[in-house]
């Protein structure tokens, strides 16, 4: 056990009142021998006579001749001083003893320094020259670090802006997929429509043929039939055609349109008389080839490659 400020207090305490009992026992010895009475001894008082050696019988003489040597008295044991009692030896510390709590933070050890002297001592000092090339090869590796640095810059750049192109050609190609989508859309919206007006027209035409009267003439040839053919070219076109401001309806002019069987138009051109004005013209010849192909089938037997068509102005 480690031995503590208290512990030793208390030892010192322990020795003093020791030495202090020993002292109050001699003091209270001597006081009782001095207060002690003298013994008397009781009876008559002695008497001695001297007598020779000689005139003492033989056995007497040799007992005076074998008497032992005086022995010298024993000294007087000297009073003991008042000095203090050895102190107990502390208990060694056990090894596996807890180790107190450092109180304070331990001292910091710096690193040794492991240059000697001689490798100070063989180290070149440098001159200004040598620093001079020191510090160019420097400048020169900053030089070479920031072309570098520089060329990576560029090249990230061009990276960014290839990645930014790529995204701006793929939203391209995106709307472009969009619009070609419209357009099909749409072209088929106008393949229907025109397959609706077709239908209407040759409904018109065989409603016609239906109620107008069966005649034959002018070299074998149906007017009747003729007359519905031209009222079916009529719906056909009028579907297609968006009147300018300009004509007024029922104003006529006369169309001039090559065809092929089936109703393919091969060109349409106005002739006179024509009671339109050039946007008028232009509007009715683009109408014609929107409505391709004209009415065909069950007016086979009237059909003409080369038609001259009254066109009068009508609203859809």
């Amino acid at each position: 056990m480690r031995e503590t400020r208290a512990d030793t207090a208390q030892a010192i305490m322990l020795a003093v009142l020791l030495h202090g009992l020993l002292v109050a026992a001699i003091f209270l010895s001597m006081l009782w021998n001095w207060n002690s009475a003298q013994v008397s001894a009781a009876g008559s008082p002695l008497s001695s006579e001297l007598t020779d050696v000689s005139d003492l019988s033989a056995a007497m003489q040799r007992t005076l001749r074998n008497r032992p040597e005086p022995v010298d008295p024993l000294p007087l044991p000297e009073p003991e001083d008042a000095s203090p009692l050895p102190q107990p030896i502390p208990e060694p510390k056990p090894q596996d003893a807890t180790a107190p709590q450092q109180q304070s933070p331990q001292d910091f050890i710096p690193v040794p320094d492991t240059t000697t002297q001689e490798q100070v001592v063989d180290t070149p000092t440098p001159n200004r020259a040598e620093e001079q090339k020191v510090q160019e090869a420097k400048a020169r590796q900053e030089q070479v670090d920031l072309t570098e640095q520089k060329r990576q810059e560029e090249a990230q750049q061009q990276k960014r802006l290839a990645a930014e192109q790529l995204e701006r050609d793929k939203q391209l190609e995106k709307i472009r997929a969009e619009r070609a989508k419209l357009q099909r859309e749409q072209s088929l919206s106008e393949q229907k429509l025109q397959q609706i007006a077709d239908a209407r027209a040759a409904k018109a035409s065989q409603n016609a043929a239906a109620t107008a009267p069966a005649t034959t003439g002018n070299q074998g040839v149906d007017t009747g039939l003729a007359a519905k053919y031209a009222a079916a070219l009529q719906a056909a076109i009028v579907e297609k055609w968006t009147r300018p401001d300009s004509v007024p309806l029922g104003a006529g002019c006369r169309l001039n349109i090559r065809q092929s069987p089936g109703g393919a138009v091969l060109a349409v051109e106005v002739v006179e008389p024509c009671a339109y004005d050039e946007q008028g013209r232009r509007s009715i010849e683009a109408a014609v080839l929107k409505a391709q192909p004209l009415p065909y089938a069950g007016f086979e037997s009237v059909f003409q490659r080369n038609l001259n068509l009254n066109f009068k102005a009508q609203d859809r």
